[in-house]
This record gives structure tokens, C-alpha cells and sequence, in this order.
């Protein structure tokens, strides 16, 4: 989790984005519908999940880089992980935690893969939006709780994006491993 740059971020993110949609975008209907691994939620329902928390974290950034832009906070591009974030990602890492869903962010269901797809390739391109704010804006003066993490700043929801990706591809990885053993 080394980033220099703003751009260094988008980059990785970018990169993390393509392996999901090689874990998700062939899925059959049959696939679609497998049980995650506690049973609770679908292999769809996992991908509407990620689209869904994706637009959260999108809102989030809009809001903090927002203010940084409203108080003329600028940054010189770099990027500035917090403390409680990295922290954070250790121990979920070193304990292998489960992080639950907040009920907000939970899939409704019933939505197909495609349409979580969809939603996931408009919500990125809002993001890439944000990219000329979070170059020029200061995105570490202001934060917004996260459940595990507690308050973490606008580049810390940045990275999560790609991570909390990354940690789902596993998961439909894994699902799909022991349905084909």
C-alpha cells in the first residue's frame, strides 16, 4: 500500500478494476446465483454490494474534497494515508477479519451482475472526475467515519475503493475454486 501520487492511486485502482471484471464478467446465470461463503448473499448480490458501497465511498470523496475546495486547501498531488487507516488495514490483514456490512450498503437483491456492472462503470467514471480534485485539493484535512477504520480522510476512501475490490474478487475467486472442485 505504497502510493506516491494521486495518479499512482487511480492507476492501481484501474488495474484492480480489470481483474474484478475477469473474476465477474463471464459468470453464467447458474454461477451468478451461488451462495457466498456464509450463505447469506448471492454471487450477484456480492457484486450489487461492491456497487453500491463503491457509490458511498464516491459520495464520501466528493464531500471531503469538496470542502477542501470550498476553503482553497490545496495539495501538491501526493498522497497522504492516515494513521488510523494504515493501522487498520494491519489488523484486518494480521487477524484476518471479517468486516460486516452496515444494513445501508447491504444488496437488496435480485439485480443482475450486468446492471451491478453498469452501476460500477458509471460510478467510475464519477470518480474519475474527482481525479483533478484530489490533485489539487487537500484530501487529508477533513474526514468521515468508516465502521472498521474510524475516521479516515479522502485518500484513505480512495485506496478502500481498490481494496474493498480487491477483497471481494477473492471472495467470487474462492466460491468459484471450491464450485468447480
Amino acid at each position: 500500500m505504497e502510493f506516491e501520487t494521486i495518479a499512482d492511486v487511480y492507476a492501481a485502482n484501474d488495474k484492480i478494476r480489470e481483474n474484478f471484471m475477469h473474476v465477474v464478467s463471464e459468470l453464467s446465470e447458474e454461477q451468478e446465483n451461488l451462495p457466498s461463503e456464509n450463505g447469506k448473499w448471492t454471487l450477484a448480490a456480492v457484486v450489487e454490494h461492491v456497487a453500491k458501497v463503491e457509490n458511498g465511498m464516491l459520495q464520501i470523496c466528493r464531500k471531503l474534497l469538496s470542502k477542501s475546495e470550498t476553503e482553497n486547501k490545496t495539495s501538491d498531488g501526493s498522497v497522504k494515508l492516515s494513521k488510523a487507516f494504515i493501522d487498520g488495514v494491519i489488523k484486518l490483514r494480521t487477524e484476518n477479519q471479517k468486516v460486516e456490512a452496515p444494513e445501508m450498503v447491504h444488496p437488496e437483491g435480485g439485480i443482475p451482475i450486468a446492471d451491478s456492472l453498469k452501476k460500477m462503470e458509471q460510478n467510475r467514471a464519477e470518480l474519475n472526475k474527482l481525479k483533478p480534485l484530489f490533485e489539487n485539493f487537500d484530501g487529508t484535512l477533513n474526514t468521515f467515519p468508516h465502521p472498521a477504520f474510524g475516521e479516515i480522510n479522502a485518500h484513505d476512501w480512495l485506496v478502500l475503493i481498490g481494496g474493498h475490490e480487491t477483497r471481494h474478487a477473492a471472495q467470487i475467486g474462492r466460491i468459484l475454486e471450491q464450485e468447480n472442485d
